[in-house]
């Protein structure tokens, strides 16, 4: 089913972006949320209430396609609707439960159901993939990402760019691996490292839901395969005593408030990607990286931080090559079956490569 007509839920930072970066790229897009944005929007938006189903019905009314940047807790009720009415979908979670219950959906689905259209779960696999698929056996594929403040405070280094929910459901939910052939769960936070990034030091650990359907699709192909955030050194020592001695894993809205009211947004923030895979190439063991620092940037007439930016877009480049034909355009996208040659081929996807975010 070709496209041109797509709904953009929730208009946040990373929503408002991608509606603005869909209409830049030809598409006719329509914005909701519950509360009308202050900025002006050269598409048109809404307020609605999504979180009812007449609201939500309202907005994919005359809809061709859906991208929800809501709250990982709407979107399976969102994903239901689209499949109901036939139309794509495509979202940012990186909750493993939602993405389960989405893949269920693909098997009757006229469209296509594209979840985990971001940064992590997202680029990183389609990074990932390319790097395994360029070795005979692969023996590791490591995915690291960091979304940080440049200029961190405090005992913690941390500013809450990301939603809280999202936070604190990755630190809390177990994180499927593959460890020497075998595929397992393993809590969240745990399996510290050091590393460096452009001279930075950081400390790794594991958390939920960046990998997406990797474990599922490598299994048998690569030997061991783990996703950790990036953080300053101490972050996970005292967010485990956070979580964990003071309890407030019983109590996780209540954990993000707290979060967020400590350490809120900036917009000096710093995404940085390390991915790394080893394998045999020709008989010899080789290492390859894919190591980026992105910065924030100007796009579609303002500075958007770096988290804002590289999530929108990398949505927005999967929405572009579905539009295009490259991909399908009927069951469940995997997000490691996306080229990553064509991804970063549209105009979008070019900026995850650009030379001043080398490292």
């Amino acid at each position: 089913m070709a496209f041109e007509r797509i709904a953009v839920l929730g208009l946040g930072k990373v929503g408002a972006l991608a509606a603005r970066l869909l209409h830049e790229r030809g598409f006719a897009v329509s914005g909701y949320d519950a509360h009308l944005p202050r900025e002006a929007f050269p598409l048109a938006v809404r307020a609605a209430d999504l979180g009812a189903d007449d609201g939500l019905a309202a907005a994919l009314h005359g809809a061709q396609a859906v991208l929800s940047c809501l709250p990982y807790r709407l979107n399976r009720r969102v994903a239901a609707a689209a499949h109901a009415a036939g139309m794509h979908y495509f979202d940012l979670t990186e909750d493993v439960a939602t993405t389960r219950a989405i893949a269920g959906m693909s098997a009757t689905a006229r469209g296509l159901m594209a979840p985990q259209c971001g940064l992590a779960p997202g680029f990183v696999a389609i990074v990932g993939a390319a790097q395994v698929g360029g070795f005979e056996r692969c023996r590791a594929l490591r995915l690291r990402v960091g979304a940080l403040p440049q200029h961190p405070t405090g005992l913690m280094g941390y500013a809450f760019n990301w939603s809280p929910e999202g936070v604190v459901n990755e630190y809390l939910n177990d994180c499927e691996v593959i460890e020497e052939g075998v595929r397992k769960t393993v809590s969240s936070m745990e399996w510290h490292e050091i590393l460096y990034v452009g001279g930075v030091q950081l400390e790794a650990f594991t958390t939920s839901g960046g990998l997406g359907t990797l474990c599922e699709t490598f299994h048998g192909r690569v030997d061991n395969l783990d996703y950790k955030s990036m953080r300053y050194p101490g972050h996970m020592r005292l967010m485990n005593f956070f979580f964990h001695e003071l309890l407030m894993r019983e109590r996780r809205a209540l954990a993000g408030e707290i979060l967020t009211h400590a350490k809120p947004p900036v917009d000096d923030d710093i995404v940085y990607l390390h991915v790394s895979a080893e394998g045999l190439d020709d008989g010899r063991l080789q290492r390859r990286e894919f190591v980026r620092a992105y910065r924030p940037r100007e796009l579609a007439g303002a500075m958007r931080t770096a988290i804002a930016w590289t999530t929108s877009a990398s949505a927005v480049a999967v929405i572009e090559l579905v539009r295009d034909g490259v991909l399908p355009r009927s069951g469940f996208l995997r997000q490691e079956e996306i080229p990553l040659e064509r991804f970063l081929g549209t105009a979008t996807g070019a900026m995850f490569d650009e030379p001043q975010s080398r490292v």
